[in-house]
C-alpha cells in the first residue's frame, strides 16, 4: 500500500491505496474537491459538514443516473433502475416463498 497525501476543501488527508488504484483515487479526490469548492462558492451552504453532505448526495445521484452500455446485456439501464428491478424481484420471490410455506 502506498500513502497518498491529498487536500480536499483546504484540509489535508492521508490515504492509503495500491499503486494501481492511485490514478482512480486521485481522479475521485479532484472530483470531490471541485464539487465541494463549487458548493462552498455558491454561498448557500456554509459548514464543511453540510458541504460534504450536499456533495455526497450529488455524487450518489450521478451514480444512480449512470447508464449501462447500450451494447451490453443491461442495454442502457440506469444503475438506480437496475437496483429497483432487483428489489422488485426479491419482493416477488419473498411473496412466492411465503405462499409456498402456507401450502406446506
Amino acid at each position: 500500500m502506498e500513502r497518498v497525501d491529498v487536500t480536499i476543501l483546504g484540509r489535508d488527508y492521508s490515504l492509503a491505496c495500491s499503486t494501481e488504484e492511485k490514478p482512480a483515487l486521485m481522479a475521485a479526490v479532484r472530483h470531490v474537491d471541485q464539487l465541494m469548492l463549487r458548493i462552498q462558492g455558491s454561498g448557500k451552504v456554509s459548514s464543511n459538514e453540510r458541504i460534504a453532505v450536499m456533495a455526497a448526495l450529488q455524487i450518489a445521484s450521478e451514480l444512480l443516473a449512470m447508464k449501462a452500455s447500450p451494447d451490453g446485456p443491461l442495454g442502457g439501464l440506469a444503475v438506480g433502475d437496475f437496483k429497483r428491478r432487483i428489489e422488485d424481484m426479491n419482493s416477488l420471490l419473498d411473496d412466492a416463498m411465503s405462499g409456498q410455506e402456507k401450502l406446506l
